[in-house]
């Protein structure tokens, strides 16, 4: 199975670092939202994407291969905060594997990133939320609608480096050939709601045009956070070219051994920032 794709990220309207990272280099596509603020969640992040992108260029992962990768960034988050510091990720996103000759999409999920899927005419949310908010949903307590105002949305119940073992959530689906993958950061999804996501994947063929398209409406809708977005499609002309797009967002402080200087970036939606004054009240 071919793939095509695309990717946007912006450190958005309020926060003064990106502490999204992303990767999409088949067979594996994701998002990174760390947590921990400056020097801490952007380094946390960027683990998640060192480990999984020694995927790169295979021509598909198991789920041992995906699982493999989680380990690796759980341990070494937590080997990197073990003095006091404090720092964690979360990681969603999709890998192309085969199941009985036939081509699927490994989906994979730890917090609350998400991927959703576009086919039929049909948005589907793949991935469940690991939050509060989501459990008292699952749980009858609260209502979809309201889950964006509650006082513990932001509360995760599980992310990768923050505990012990990780322990991400699996699906398998088999892949059609008009499939088209969304993964993003919360950043998105808290600016931008269903049939927006619907809008934008139904209307825009180009996935780097759909992929800067989705983080340029969350700026304009004040882009409260770091916002980040992957879109994968299935490529149908044999003329498709499997481009590699690896997102790193860059911070002045010094990583050590982790040095990104070789890394290729993906897009960043220019803008022109709003004054200070307009940041706040955003």
């Amino acid at each position: 199975m071919r793939t095509s794709w695309g990717s946007a990220t912006d450190r958005g309207l309020v926060r003064e670092v990106n502490e999204d990272a992303l990767l999409a280099y088949p067979p594996v596509f994701l998002v990174a939202d760390g947590m921990g603020g400056h020097d801490a969640g952007d380094l946390a992040s960027r683990i998640a994407v060192e480990e999984f992108a020694q995927l790169a260029g295979q021509p598909s992962a198991t789920a041992d291969d995906i699982h493999a990768c989680f380990e690796r960034t759980a341990a070494r988050i937590q080997s990197e905060f073990a003095a006091g510091r404090q720092g964690g990720t979360t990681v969603a996103g999709v890998a192309v594997t085969v199941h009985e000759g036939g081509s699927y999409w490994l989906v994979f999920n730890v917090g609350d990133s998400r991927v959703y899927r576009w086919a039929d005419d049909e948005l589907e949310q793949v991935s469940v939320d690991h939050s509060v908010v989501q459990e008292l949903i699952d749980l009858g307590r609260i209502d979809v609608a309201d889950a964006a105002s509650h006082p513990e949305r932001h509360v995760l119940t599980r992310a990768l480096g923050t505990q012990g073992d990780p322990e991400p959530d699996y699906w398998l689906l088999p892949a059609g050939m008009h499939d088209r993958l969304l993964i993003c950061t919360d950043g998105l999804t808290r600016e931008l709601g269903p049939a927006e996501l619907s809008g934008v994947l139904a209307s825009v063929p180009d996935a780097q045009e759909a992929a800067g398209t989705l983080v340029g409406m969350a700026l304009e809708r004040g882009a409260r956070d770091n916002v980040s977005a992957v879109v994968v499609d299935v490529a149908t002309s044999t003329g498709a070219l499997d481009e590699v797009h690896i997102t790193v967002p860059r911070v002045g402080a010094e990583l050590g051994a982790h040095q990104w200087d070789e890394m290729l970036h993906g897009a960043t939606v220019p803008r022109t920032r709003p004054n200070p004054a307009q940041e706040i009240g955003s």
